[in-house]
């Protein structure tokens, strides 16, 4: 399988506010891929059911979801979206369990795990805040910030269908830092890694 092929569908990882909307939102916009956010998908069903749009709810929703239709069903629920369109790929985040990063790979893609700083991640989430519509999602002291990200690291009690972000890493293809402030850079890096032709 050549790279362009592998590169078809990029499934994105990575800690609260490293970068991976950006990235999906590079891709769509330069290079012709839908970008599905996971999250998104997550936050809709919950304002459907009428409850908060919480980072717990959404791990909720998104444990039942995989215990009915498979570890898989968020790939797959983008993976849909990306076969009725005219697209040159598929970018999706944010995968948050190692089952959706099996579906990625069975389905020839790649695996894409970003990280930073936990503070500087931390400043990024709230400074940006309202202009992503998540004030009261995002309205964390820096300790709870913490908090929720250890819980989201490692699997619940041993059950499979909830999140276990540190699984997904370990499966992940290929790592990208992004602590730094330069958003240039980082998009050059995210096109190098990938093998994208810069500026497109």
């Amino acid at each position: 399988m050549t790279t362009s092929n592998k590169l078809q569908i990029i499934g994105i990882a990575g800690t609260n506010g490293a970068g991976k909307d950006t990235v999906g939102e590079l891709l769509a916009e330069h290079y012709g891929y839908l970008f599905v956010s996971v999250t998104e998908l997550l936050r809709a069903e919950a304002r459907r059911r009428g409850l908060p749009v919480e980072r717990e709810v959404l791990r909720t929703i998104s444990a039942e979801w995989r215990r009915e239709l498979g570890l898989g069903v968020l790939v797959d629920k983008a993976f849909a979206e990306y076969q009725v369109g005219d697209y040159k790929g598929l970018a999706l985040a944010s995968l948050r369990n190692p089952g959706e990063a099996d579906r990625v790979h069975s389905l020839g893609g790649t695996v894409l795990w970003i990280d930073a700083d936990q503070r500087v991640r931390y400043d990024r989430v709230q400074t940006n805040a309202y202009a992503r519509g998540r004030a009261s999602e995002d309205n964390k002291t820096f300790e709870q910030f913490q908090t929720e990200e250890a819980a989201e690291m490692q699997s619940l009690g041993g059950d499979a269908a909830t999140l276990d972000m540190a699984a997904v890493k370990a499966k992940a293809d290929i790592f990208i830092d992004n602590t730094g402030e330069d958003l240039a850079v980082f998009k050059k890096d995210v096109e190098g890694r990938l093998g994208l032709p810069s500026g497109s």
